[in-house]
């Protein structure tokens, strides 16, 4: 389709790094196409991004904010997402329903890599994207490396578009590599043409047949015109130029300096005419689809004024007030700028709206008017698995029955923020993706939900077991007190079971020394002794056996043979050589593999056992070190691990094992575990 035939909206998201100047680009896009008359900044918490309150008490992005606006009469809907690597989910779940995105960046060496797994997100689901290198206001060192280090971390073509024009040490304007002129900024305006200097000439010519050669991987032909020097015209290079892009076979870069409005005019006009047409993005992610209409719910908002917010992309047809999707009725069609939400009559094929009040709905629903699938491989993105956790607790006693609604509406707003009921150690789990995460959720918590939460550190489930047997230990329970009186009195043998065991009761009476009705509550009261052990923690692998013991005909009772056989237990277990047991997990960690050796340190810094490392699966350049960690160690890794790995390190785990812990750690855990017990 032809570039002046598009007139349907397109959705366009704003990724990359953080700090690297998106939510201050997504101002200068809607100030220079007058969807606003004034800028705001980040000082000022200000912007149309980052407008809710812990946003701006972070001066960062930390949910998708929307916007809207027109530029040359094509209307397109703007995403800015959050850059943080603990956020990744809102941006995975916004980047599998728009027709482009920009990644914006800096010109960093060191943060390159920070954008590898958007790029590999985004190339896996061949969505076409541009570079926008921000901040190039002034030269502090060549692009040569920076763009060598993207061609790394992308299976595309990296096309440059635009040279930096450089006077001094400042970066004036730029020359356009297609129609090799050079162009000097104008703030606020669309730049002015300029003759290109001499000395750019020669890295002009080379830039300009790199990137024809990156399209030929497009065209066949043009690579073979280009072997016998045979340079196509320009609006064939263009033709190549917009298939390329739309096919996910390119990768343009651009530069400017969004706080300066330096490339934001360019960069409209490069959206205007290369971004996809919605039609074109739909057969992408899942071809015809044959209902009156069909959208994807890409974020979920619970807002004071209009509560709740399913902020959908519309596949085919429209959606109007009353529209029945899901077998729910669209109670309002809204659009979202911001944090203002506007109703308005219709929403068409490609638009972003906010439906209003879709109680059923959740991010990631496929939505339409008939109950059949209508993308029979609908794109879907994976929930991210929990990495870190606090235990919290209300403030107040009297907000406990408001922790459950809050924490649900919390989880449905960023669906890799979870919450658990720790039944062994009886706290309850805020989940997510690293302290940063958790510490927005919390204050959200708060600002949004009114809601005070105390957090501290979760308890390792710790267990104990014996290693010794011994036999025949007794205990003997006999109280009189007038009327009848209470007697049980049994004999146990106690033994370890191998490791995984669990806990077994046998009994071996005879001649009815214990009643058959007795047992069972002889049984209860073991039982019990073993949810506190010696050491304070749930006892395991233990085998107890009722080898004899009597009764009295008037005294004894069920409850007295329970007291008996926590009173043999309490006698019997601390003779057993009781030991503390701690979980220990298998992790997975990946990273790039630059820091393969830094994280084998760090692993085995933490008491891990090193299992080896591989390339991480369909990961270039990316390493998986296998370990065996224990659980507290496993606890904060990913604030280490980040720190350490500029950012980008992650890892997955599981539960393996339960392993004896002896030694200072043991007696520091049992001390520790004895401080807590009530007085």
């Amino acid at each position: 389709m032809a570039a002046n035939s598009i007139t349907s909206p397109r959705s366009i998201a704003l990724i990359g790094p953080y700090s690297s100047g998106k939510t201050t680009l997504l101002e200068n896009l809607l100030f220079a196409t007058g969807a606003i008359s004034r800028k705001g900044t980040i000082k000022d918490g200000n912007t149309v991004g980052d407008g809710s309150a812990e946003a701006k008490s972070r001066t960062m992005s930390v949910e998708v904010s929307s916007a809207n606006c027109e530029f040359l009469g094509d209307s397109f809907n703007l995403l800015d997402c959050p850059g943080s690597i603990e956020l990744l989910q809102e941006c995975l779940d916004v980047l599998i329903c728009v027709d482009a995105a920009i990644i914006v960046c800096e010109p960093d060496n060191t943060k390159v890599v920070a954008m590898a797994p958007l790029i590999r997100f985004l190339d896996i689901h061949h969505v076409p994207y541009l570079i926008f290198i921000n901040k190039m206001d002034r030269v502090s060192a060549p692009l040569t490396t920076f763009l060598r280090l993207l061609k790394e971390i992308t299976s595309r073509a990296i096309a440059v578009r635009q040279l930096p024009l450089i006077e001094g040490e400042e970066v004036v304007g730029y020359v356009d590599v297609i129609h090799k002129r050079a162009h000097r900024y104008v703030a606020d305006a669309k730049s002015d043409m300029a003759d290109v200097p001499p000395e750019m000439v020669g890295d002009l010519e080379v830039t300009r047949t790199e990137l024809l050669e990156g399209l030929s991987d497009f065209d066949d032909s043009l690579l073979e015109r280009l072997l016998e020097d045979d340079i196509p015209a320009l609006q064939e290079i263009y033709e190549n130029w917009h298939g390329a892009f739309g096919a996910a076979k390119i990768a343009p870069v651009l530069i400017g300096s969004a706080e300066l409005t330096n490339g934001v005019h360019r960069l409209l006009k490069s959206l205007r005419h290369d971004v996809p047409h919605n039609s074109i993005t739909a057969d992408r992610v899942g071809g015809p689809m044959e209902a009156d209409c069909v959208a994807q719910v890409l974020k979920t908002y619970h807002t004071a004024s209009s509560g709740r917010m399913s902020l959908a992309r519309i596949w085919h047809g429209s959606i109007k007030d009353g529209t029945i999707l899901n077998g729910q009725r669209v109670a309002s069609v809204n659009r979202m700028f911001g944090q203002t939400i506007t109703k308005v009559s219709e929403a068409l094929a490609g638009d972003i709206v906010a439906l209003g009040r879709m109680e059923n709905l959740k991010t990631g629903d496929v939505i339409s008017t008939t109950n059949e699938p209508v993308i029979p491989k609908a794109p879907a993105v994976e929930v991210l698995s929990p990495i870190y956790s606090l235990a919290i607790k209300a403030e107040s006693r009297q907000d406990e029955v408001k922790l459950s609604d809050a924490l649900h509406k919390l989880g449905e707003e960023d669906r890799s923020l979870s919450f658990q009921a720790n039944s062994e150690t009886h706290q309850m789990l805020l989940r997510g993706q690293g302290e940063i995460h958790l510490q927005i959720a919390i204050e959200r918590a708060r600002t949004k939900y009114g809601l005070p939460l105390i957090t501290e550190k979760p308890q390792v489930p710790y267990k104990e077991t014996i290693r010794k047997t011994v036999s025949r230990i007794q205990g003997r329970h006999k109280k009189q007190s007038g009327g009848h009186g209470q007697f049980g009195d049994v004999f146990l043998d106690i033994k370890p079971l191998p490791r995984g065991g669990g806990f077994e009761f046998t009994d071996q009476i005879s001649g009815g020394v214990v009643p058959k009705q007795y047992i069972p509550a002889v049984q209860n009261g073991v039982q019990g002794y073993c949810d506190e052990g010696p050491l304070g923690f749930p006892v395991v692998d233990v085998s107890v056996t009722l080898v004899f013991g009597s009764y009295h005909a008037v005294d004894s009772s069920e409850m007295a043979f329970t007291a008996a056989g926590r009173l043999a237990m309490d006698a019997g277990l601390p003779q057993c050589s009781p030991v503390l047991l701690e979980p220990i997990y298998v992790v997975h960690v990946h990273v790039p593999n630059e820091f393969t050796p830094q994280v084998q340190r760090l692993i085995s810094g933490r008491r891990g056992q090193i299992l080896g490392f591989e390339p991480r699966e369909s990961w270039l350049g990316w390493d998986t070190v296998s370990a065996q960690i224990p659980e507290i160690e496993v606890q904060d890794l990913v604030i280490e691990l980040r720190s350490l790995t500029k950012g980008v390190g992650s890892f997955d785990y599981s539960f393996d094992r339960l392993q004896e812990l002896t030694g200072k750690l043991a007696d520091d855990v049992v001390q520790t575990r004895s401080a807590q017990k009530p007085s």
